[in-house]
């Protein structure tokens, strides 16, 4: 398995314009940094449980151990929920009407080990993470949670939106049902996946969308879909 934590740099024809925190166009006008990126360990296609297992065991979990999350953890999770399993074909891990992909997905990393704390978007063709920024904090994405104890306790959250053009341009208004059941798809992927780790992990719909967006740094056409805070179990 590949553990290490390599950094490049996000294209410039990927238009970002700065993170939360970035500094900006110098005084010259110039362009800010690429963000970095952060190549994820690549994810384990064999467990110790076997899927009938961890249908059985799934449970929503809404408290944690107090210790972080491991980097591969994190990125197993990412995985399930929109990995690459096909690269020829771009098959993923969760079924998408017309192979149109429209969700999107945040890690919010409070305490992943190797990661500096703050948000990231998910790249699912190349397994990895780029730089959102660092004003979303878990406080805050938890009070757009209404206040929710397993948000702000998390020690890492997913964060799932969609475009929903992406699948409405070809289907229509109907495109808009796709969309949704994509999601539960992928959240499915990662209740599964986390009872195989030995996660904990529950699937939050209550919240304020606007909230969310501004806490996560979304663009304004992704529509907040899920939250997923997850973490080691608890001790008995």
């Amino acid at each position: 398995m590949r553990s290490a934590v390599l950094l490049f740099a996000l294209p410039a024809s990927l238009g970002w314009a700065g993170g939360t925190d970035g500094a900006g166009p110098s005084a010259a006008g110039s362009p800010s940094p690429a963000p970095p990126i952060v190549s994820l360990p690549l994810p384990r296609l064999e467990g110790p449980l076997s899927l009938e297992e961890t249908l059985a065991a799934r449970r929503s979990v809404r408290t944690f151990a107090d210790a972080p999350v491991t980097i591969e953890q994190a990125a197993q999770l990412l995985w399930a929920a929109q990995g690459v399993t096909d690269e020829r074909r771009g098959f993923r891990t969760a079924p998408s009407a017309g192979a149109l992909h429209p969700l999107e997905v945040y890690l919010v990393a409070d305490r992943v080990t190797s990661l500096r704390r703050g948000i990231y978007r998910y790249l699912p063709d190349e397994h990895a993470l780029v730089w959102v920024g660092a004003a979303g904090s878990r406080e805050e994405l938890a009070r757009a949670a209404l206040s929710q104890s397993v948000v702000s306790a998390a020690p890492a959250i997913l964060a799932f939106s969609a475009v929903f053009d992406r699948t409405t341009q070809k289907y229509g208004e109907r495109g808009k049902r796709y969309v949704y059941l994509e999601a539960g798809h992928a959240a499915q992927n990662v209740y599964l996946q986390a009872g195989a780790l030995g996660l904990g992990t529950a699937a939050i719909g209550a919240f304020s969308d606007d909230a969310v967006r501004r806490a996560i740094g979304m663009d304004p056409v992704e529509q907040p879909l899920y939250l997923m805070p997850f973490g080691s179990l608890p001790p008995r």
